[in-house]
Parts: structure tokens; sequence; C-alpha cells
């Protein structure tokens, strides 16, 4: 397990335990998109402003490999589906963690749709995968989502505290769900779910305060930081943007002290 620990340590601040992640996954779901043209760039910009690790697809990673400058954690993303797709709530693997392995991966990631049509499959492949880092020492993210026509409110409280705690019992290290939209009840999710969990960004936000705040929040609820995508990568100012949230989650600089720094 040493393997597991070590690597994990590259992904998150170890004062804390707190992570910043910055998922760049969204290409395959939705095509090319804002912010993830020059990857190598945006690499740079959120490692400098103090992301703990990006996430991505494989093929990326020979776009955005990083010669220079701060050092940043990668999670390899397993799984995947389109928009286009009629199924596109069903995530299937595509890749696995030899590869992460072999290409240097800090950690691998799958995302789960609890309630999709194919809840059976993608259980399945989160055990498979659970079990093959317990092997290589690899740390584990799962992405938890309750998304299917069984579900009237992906937002739902008890929704998310289920979908984060299948994620904990199928052998997350870190799990990564909603924010339910207030502090009481993201206590629970996050006393439930008994492993590490961080917070999805959502839609890109028309308010950065917006964003900070939610931040903010979801650590005084337990909360153990953020994996957040679009409302950093497509930020007009990327390397300032992830050092407001990365000063929130990492250094427990408040709302009004990290909207200052976008601001300016």
């Amino acid at each position: 397990m040493y393997g597991k620990s070590i690597r994990m340590e590259r992904m998150i601040d170890r004062k804390t335990g707190n992570s910043v992640i910055v998922p760049m996954d969204h290409g395959v779901s939705i095509g090319p998109v804002d912010g993830l043209i020059d990857m190598r760039k945006t690499v740079d910009d959120v490692a400098k402003g103090g992301a703990t690790a990006v996430l991505m697809h494989k093929g990326l990673i020979r776009f955005s490999h990083r010669t220079f400058g701060n050092d940043i954690g990668l999670i390899l993303h397993l799984s995947a589906s389109t928009d286009v797709g009629v199924t596109s709530r069903s995530k299937i693997l595509v890749a696995s963690v030899e590869e992460a392995l072999k290409i240097g991966a800090d950690g691998v990631s799958v995302h789960i749709n609890v309630g999709a049509e194919s809840e059976s499959d993608m259980l399945y492949d989160v055990g498979v995968i659970s079990e093959q880092c317990a092997e290589w020492g690899m740390p584990f993210f799962v992405m938890a989502y309750p998304r299917g026509p069984s579900i009237k409110d992906s937002y739902d409280p008890k929704m998310v505290a289920h979908a984060a705690r299948v994620a904990t019992e199928l052998g997350a290290d870190i799990v990564k769900c909603s924010y339910t939209g207030d502090m009481k009840s993201f206590e629970k999710v996050v006393e439930g779910a008994l492993a590490p969990v961080v917070i999805a960004g959502g839609p890109k936000m028309n308010s950065d305060l917006d964003v900070l705040n939610m931040v903010y929040d979801s650590l005084q609820a337990g909360g153990k930081g953020v994996s957040i995508g679009r409302n950093v990568f497509q930020h007009k100012n990327v390397e300032m943007m992830t050092r407001a949230i990365s000063d929130i989650v990492l250094k427990g600089a408040t709302v009004k002290e990290a909207y200052k720094l976008i601001k300016g």
C-alpha cells in the first residue's frame, strides 16, 4: 500500500489533505471547447495557480506534457461516452490501470451514473478497476452522480449521498459528487460517504463569487476540495481563478480574500 500513499501525496496538499483537481476530460463528451485547445498553456496556468492535479484522457497527455514550471499530479480518466450517442449516460472503459502506470499517472478515475440504464455495467467496471488499483497501489478517484430515467433531481441530497456512498463502498479513495446547494445537506453527504469528498463544478457559472462561495461552503461542510473544470479552464484568467480556489481550499482564505485575486 506504500505505492498508493506515495502517489496520493502527489495529488493532494500534504498539510491539509485537500485537493484542487482540474478535470479536462470534456472533449470526448462534447468535442473541442474553449480552454482545452492549447493544452500546454492551460495545464501550465492551473499548475502556476496552485492546482494539485489535472485529470484527462490518455490521448491528451502528449499534447499537454510539461517540462517546466510547477509540479502537478496527473489523474488518467478511464471511462467515457459522447453526448452524441443515444446512451450518453452509459460510461465504458477506454483505458486501464496498466496504461496509467506506463504513462506515469499518479491516479486513475472512473465515472458512474447511478440510476442509468447501464448502471450494472458501470458498477461492475468500478469493482474491476478498484481491484486493480489495490493490486498496483494506484489511487482510485470515482465520479459518482445520480443520473438516469428514474432520477427526478440529480442534486437531491439523498440521491447525491447514495451515489457518493456507492463509490466508497466499491473502493474509491476520493469521491467526486455534486454540491447539494447548502452546507447542512452536504454535511450529510460527506458524513455518509466516509471517503474524502470533493465537489464538482457543474455547468459554467455566471459569477465568480458563486463559484467561490460554493467552494468555501463545501469545505465548511467537511469537503476535502474540488474537481472543477469549466469554471476554471474557461475563465478569462485561468491562473488567477485557480489561485483563488486554491487559496480557499489549501490555505484557508475567505471568499472575500480569494475574490480580490480575480478582481486585481
